[in-house]
């Protein structure tokens, strides 16, 4: 059986489609115009979807992809550029929205799987990095990207990252942004299978089939168990937001921002 709904009205390109293969429930973010880009209607049908799973005896387990052959270009930068002028306050609202969705999914008891093809930059590598497994298609790119526009990682992924690789290669993500092709993450272990281009959707549904056979109450608890013994990712989140609106702030983002949209490298300043 087959069902899809969107995110949003059929006026608005930014949608989350969720569809149900068997007992997988397959959520794909979808932009054309941006390369799956983060919307607000995008992630609040994704977390309403991820409520459903969770209360759902017959979802064992989700897939999450992007469609176009991107998974995501991660947060929308016109966004973020306009948010320099506002108050922290609201750019705090504006991170929550996201974290809120990260929190769902490393809250919720179905195993998520991501299916990554092309770029998984910035908030969208964070969003791969919360998912529970990784397949990637071998011309994937993993990016976190923040720092090329004077920003810090949010969505957790300054967490994610410490719990799944050695600190060299840790710094390198977070110091350079990247991009770190999928071979070298699944040699470091946090990609967990690797595809021929085009094929890493049907090998994360399969592998989902899978694992929605398997004993859902044991899964969750696991999963329970598995955030606990890596200490508290909330705290980090919470971290990750004040630093990511101190760098909103500061005026290294507005350079970095700028100099993106200019199609220039940025320049920043000495002091």
């Amino acid at each position: 059986m087959t069902e899809q709904t969107n995110g949003a009205d059929a006026a608005t390109t930014a949608v989350t489609t969720v569809e149900r293969q068997g007992r997988v429930m397959v959520l794909t973010m979808t932009d054309p115009a941006t390369r799956n880009a983060l919307s607000v209607p995008m992630m609040a049908r994704a977390r309403d979807a991820l409520d459903e799973a969770a209360h759902d005896h017959g979802i064992g387990a989700i897939v999450l992809t992007g469609a176009g052959g991107a998974f995501s270009s991660g947060g929308h930068l016109t966004n973020l550029y306009h948010h320099g002028s506002k108050s922290r306050s609201e750019n705090r609202d504006g991170i929550e929205r996201f974290h809120g969705w990260v929190r769902a999914m490393r809250e919720c008891p179905k195993p998520i799987v991501a299916a990554v093809e092309g770029p998984a930059a910035g908030a969208g590598f964070s969003l791969a990095l919360a998912c529970d497994l990784i397949v990637a298609a071998e011309d994937a790119r993993f990016l976190t990207a923040y720092v090329k526009v004077g920003l810090t990682s949010d969505g957790g992924a300054s967490a994610s990252l410490a719990r799944a690789l050695p600190p060299q290669l840790y710094a390198e993500l977070m110091l350079t942004g990247g991009p770190v092709e999928a071979a070298r993450l699944h040699a470091a272990g946090v990609v967990n299978r690797v595809t021929a281009p085009g094929r890493a959707l049907a090998e994360a549904v399969a592998w989902a089939e899978t694992i929605a056979e398997g004993p859902a109450g044991a899964m969750g608890r696991a999963k329970k168990l598995m955030e606990l013994a890596y200490g508290s990712f909330a705290t980090q989140l919470a971290r990750e937001s004040d630093l990511f609106v101190e760098a909103l702030h500061h005026g290294e983002a507005k350079e970095g921002i700028t100099a993106f949209f200019d199609k220039r490298p940025p320049v920043f300043h000495k002091r």
